[in-house]
């Protein structure tokens, strides 16, 4: 079983990070070249697949490598903790960062009508963004080390 659950918590912690790497090499450099109402409109549709996806293999990928922690010993142990916390970590600020600016920019019916007091959301949305990929990165090298440890 733990070999099984090492396996799903690499596959799910390598998804985690690939996909946010992927966002910010590709996909933020496109949505920073779109004029604001295209960039409103775009950021609508690039968000519905993801935002009920992601939470469950983040959260799941943690929860595998927490009950690694817990199931396993020696310097595999304290790994499998540490990547617990960083995926945490990667929940935590997409919850508390990017998940409100996306509401507020999803708030937005027209986007050939932005509200007189829009600021455009794109730069603190990329430094957020920026902070959990490097923790889901970090989180998937120490996973995979924690793998060689077992």
């Amino acid at each position: 079983m733990t070999v099984l659950f090492a396996v799903a918590a690499l596959l799910g912690g390598g998804i985690t990070a690939g996909v946010l790497f992927a966002v910010a090499l590709s996909v933020l450099p496109a949505l920073f070249a779109m004029d604001t109402g295209t960039y409103v409109y775009a950021h609508r549709l690039l968000g519905r697949n993801w935002d009920p996806t992601m939470p469950v293999i983040v959260l799941g990928s943690a929860l595998l490598d927490g009950t690694l922690a817990v199931r396993t010993g020696g310097s595999a142990r304290p790994l499998f903790a540490a990547a617990t916390v960083l995926l945490v970590g990667v929940s935590a600020v997409s919850h508390l960062c990017n998940v409100p600016i996306n509401r507020r920019v999803k708030a937005i019916t027209d986007p050939s009508a932005l509200p007189a007091d829009w600021q455009d959301p794109r730069p603190v949305w990329r430094r957020w963004h920026l902070l959990r990929t490097a923790l889901a990165v970090l989180a998937l090298a120490v996973t995979a080390a924690a793998v060689t440890a077992v």
